[in-house]
């Protein structure tokens, strides 16, 4: 059974609920990656996405708004999600989606990010993670099996796990990261079998 140690990433990206939306952009940017954890000290408050700061960032007139103070972390306990329905269920917004939410979206992306005078910009430097970040947090243990992290990922509707021990962030698992391990042939197929019912049973229960 694979584990979540043999494919998750230890060089995890984070920030911190201080930095500013802008340097969160830039830093995700930079590093290619969609979303980082929100790390105050040792401690896990939170996760943000790009979805986050661009969702945020195009709600805004341009002009800072006096935000409400962010509650208390939630850690959510994912065995009593509800398994989803895949045939009602969406994918998530494309990047058009995004971009028809920006005053410039006929421009292009890269002249959008070098001119750093727009509102958005604007608005990027005067907020911080804190006031966008999720604060319901998803979390596994490097020994759970990996197909353990992917049951969590469809249930729960996101896009990466992150993977603590005793309290410690030790690295972070994405739906990539499974992709890559079931390309590789690491991950084992079940086998099921069928009752008179045809009710399916793993062999094992």
């Amino acid at each position: 059974m694979l584990k979540l140690r043999n494919i998750m990433t230890t060089d995890v990206v984070s920030v911190t609920p201080l930095t500013t939306l802008r340097d969160a952009m830039e830093l995700l940017a930079r590093r290619h990656v969609s979303g980082a954890p929100v790390l105050q000290g040792d401690k896990v408050v939170g996760v943000v996405s790009a979805s986050d700061l661009i969702g945020f960032a195009a709600s805004q007139p341009g002009v800072p708004t006096e935000q409400e103070e962010p509650g208390d972390t939630e850690w959510r306990d994912w065995s009593d999600l509800p398994v989803p329905d895949v045939s009602d269920a969406e994918d998530e917004p494309s990047a058009e989606f995004f971009t028809d939410l920006w005053d410039d979206a006929g421009a292009e992306v890269t002249e959008r990010m070098a001119s750093v005078e727009g509102p958005e910009w604007n608005v990027l430097e005067e907020h911080e993670v804190r006031e966008v970040m999720t604060r319901r947090l998803w979390a596994l243990k490097p020994g759970d099996a990996v197909e353990q992290a992917a049951e969590l990922m469809s249930r729960a509707g996101i896009h990466r796990v992150l993977v603590v021990d005793e309290g410690a962030l030790v690295g972070i698992v994405t739906g990539t990261d499974i992709a890559r391990a079931v390309a590789e042939g690491k991950v084992q197929a079940r086998t099921y079998v069928f009752n008179r019912d045809r009710e399916f049973r793993e062999p094992w229960s």
